[in-house]
């Protein structure tokens, strides 16, 4: 699998970050499968938070195992310090470790949000914390919606984060004019800064109509040509991009595996694309 360096962060990480969103409601013995498939397929870096129901529950047992062998991300969706400082020490006792590399505030997703957390009393205060006294190594921030990046810009002019975990696929910058613009300026400033730069929602294809199928959210691809055009189409245009979440389903992670190992050029994904019929912005 390819990889890519994690901005000043300097981790050589798998282009595919195992996005742990999937293991939220899941048996034990699911995600130990899903765990050692990607671990299998040269992924070395795992991304989950505190807020995703079991999942670092179901982690534990592998972190343990690997530990000295993969990047640890998680995150804390709480706004107040001592919430974050709670949070945190859970996610370690449930992770099976000491130590997490990469700890982010998440789900920022616009500008009010963004002034909790550098309130007073906020949560940015435990995270420099944490860095301080060496419990985590690195200050990430994450978002989910089309304000995200310009969100996340404003977030790295009040702190130097080490890295920005946003959302873009193809549908979303090249449908939505300022969405690319706002992310075009996203994309120029972590590179200004070397700050890793990691995305989300590469195979988000619609909002959920009726029932959902899937754990996703968002309905995503599922067709196996889709999925490599549209995970093709962000690893190709943006280089600088170190890595892209995995989608939150166990089941797509062997299409996600087997799509990075064969990937199209930029323009052949880009005409997939363009064609694909129901292909729609998920932030609604």
């Amino acid at each position: 699998m390819e990889k890519r360096r994690l901005g000043r962060i300097g981790h050589e990480t798998s282009v595919l970050v195992y996005g742990a969103a999937a293991l939220g409601g899941v048996t034990q013995e699911v995600a130990d499968a899903s765990l050692e498939q990607a671990l299998a397929a040269g992924i070395n870096h795992l991304d989950t938070a505190a807020s995703y129901g079991d999942a670092e529950l179901r982690m534990g047992p592998t972190v343990e195992r690997v530990r000295d062998q993969v990047f640890l991300a998680t995150k804390s969706a709480e706004r107040r310090a001592d919430g974050a400082w709670r949070e945190l020490n859970r996610s370690l006792e449930l992770l099976h470790t000491d130590h997490i590399d990469l700890w982010q505030v998440h789900a920022v997703c616009d500008l009010p949000e963004l002034d909790k957390v550098f309130a007073p009393g906020g949560a940015i205060e435990a995270f420099v914390r944490a860095k301080d006294e060496g419990i985590v190594s690195y200050i990430g921030i994450t978002g989910h919606t089309e304000q995200a990046p310009v969100v996340h810009a404003e977030a790295l002019r009040r702190y130097d984060f080490d890295s920005v975990l946003t959302p873009v696929n193809y549908h979303l910058y090249t449908a939505d004019d300022e969405f690319r613009a706002n992310f075009d300026v996203l994309y120029e400033l972590v590179q200004d800064r070397d700050v890793a730069l990691r995305t989300i929602k590469a195979i988000a294809r619609k909002p959920w109509v009726g029932d959902r199928e899937l754990a996703t959210w968002y309905e995503p691809f599922t067709d196996a040509e889709d999925i490599r055009a549209a995970m093709s189409w962000v690893l190709g245009t943006f280089p600088y991009i170190a890595g892209l979440a995995t989608a939150g389903e166990t089941t797509l992670l062997g299409k996600a595996i087997a799509a990075e190992a064969n990937r199209m050029d930029v323009a052949e994904a880009a005409d997939h694309l363009a064609r694909v019929d129901d292909y729609t912005t998920i932030f609604v």
